[in-house]
């Protein structure tokens, strides 16, 4: 279980004790007020949690998939310059060939 689930867990539990003290206790109205003030204010704190939380999640999985982008593009270009750098081995092989063909014409 996760911190979040856990805070969500116990901050659940802490709405269902309130709700429960204003409906079994006779308190005075200032009391239950407080209580219900202390509810709502909770209540508010856990839904920004949750959207941030929604943000955090989007925001990673945007960056998850960008890192895998960037890993195939590194991928395909180290690709591109193994084969550039056999192109120029072969080309640099044929140069010598031509090379040693030309020296014997020559001798």
């Amino acid at each position: 279980m996760s911190i979040f689930e856990k805070k969500e867990k116990n901050l659940n539990e802490l709405i269902d004790k309130l709700n429960a003290l204003t409906s079994t206790y006779s308190h005075s109205s200032y009391k239950t007020q407080k209580i219900k003030t202390e509810k709502n204010e909770l209540l508010r704190q856990k839904s920004e949690i949750e959207k941030k939380n929604l943000e955090l999640m989007r925001e990673h999985k945007y960056l998850k998939e960008k890192i895998v982008n960037l890993q195939e593009e590194i991928n395909k270009k180290s690709s591109m310059e193994d084969k550039f750098n056999q192109d120029i081995e072969e080309l640099s092989q044929e140069t010598e060939n031509l090379v040693s063909e030309i020296e014997e014409w020559q001798t």
